[in-house]
């Protein structure tokens, strides 16, 4: 089992001055073992609080941030999960999922994690499970009219399966919700029948019966 935090689009300090204080309290160090960050993340003090969260933080650049030491995308293995990060604003429409499934085809992931639209979204997508975790202070975003509620996500990755715990700051309580993606596999073929012909005297065996359905 792996605990990964997903989490972007931050803007501190040009739209909003900090993380809001409930959720603060829930990012402890100790108990995440990896940060996915969608970028935005705009100053280095934001950053290193990141660090004091977990010891592994992959970060990709976002439109916003100055710093060119970020990637525009990366890719982590959590056998056999392979997950994809990038900002979002690669995706044209921006956040358009046929856009996102075809990233995830051209990265060869299972999962994408993208943001810059500030609005969450877990969904299974043409066997791609697509996540934007939004934005974690629910700074404005320029594209989304409505009010951006906080929001970031937790990834409990267990095996081929991803259970997703959405965090969203709504009314000033926070709610979790839970999303859960199973990676499909192929099933195994089916085994080959004898051509054998067998002496009339000895019975012949029952042919073997096929083995179909996922191998999980």
């Amino acid at each position: 089992m792996v605990l990964v935090l997903v989490i972007g689009d931050l803007h501190i300090p040009h739209r909003v001055h900090d993380l809001p204080a409930k959720f603060k309290k829930l990012l402890l160090p100790g108990k995440i073992q990896q940060i996915l960050c969608t970028g935005n993340v705009c100053d280095k003090e934001t950053y290193e609080y990141l660090r004091t969260i977990a010891p592994d933080v992959q970060v990709v650049r976002g439109d916003y941030d100055e710093s060119s030491a970020f990637p525009l995308s990366v890719t982590v293995v959590h056998n056999p999960i392979k997950i994809g990060v990038m900002h979002g604003h690669q995706s044209v429409p921006v956040g358009d999922l046929d856009s996102l499934s075809a990233i995830a085809r051209q990265m060869d992931v299972d999962v994408l994690v993208s943001g810059h639209t500030h609005v969450f979204q877990a969904i299974d997508y043409e066997q791609k499970f697509l996540v934007n975790p939004g934005s974690a202070t629910g700074a404005w975003a320029g594209s989304f009219n409505g009010e951006v509620i906080p929001s970031f996500a937790l990834m409990d990755i267990q095996g081929p399966v991803v259970v997703t715990y959405v965090y969203q700051l709504i009314e000033g309580e926070v709610r979790v919700e839970k999303i859960e993606w199973r990676k499909e596999t192929e099933p195994p073929q089916t085994a080959p029948r004898s051509t054998v012909t067998m002496p009339q005297k000895i019975p012949s065996p029952a042919p073997d019966s096929p083995q179909g359905g996922s191998v999980w």
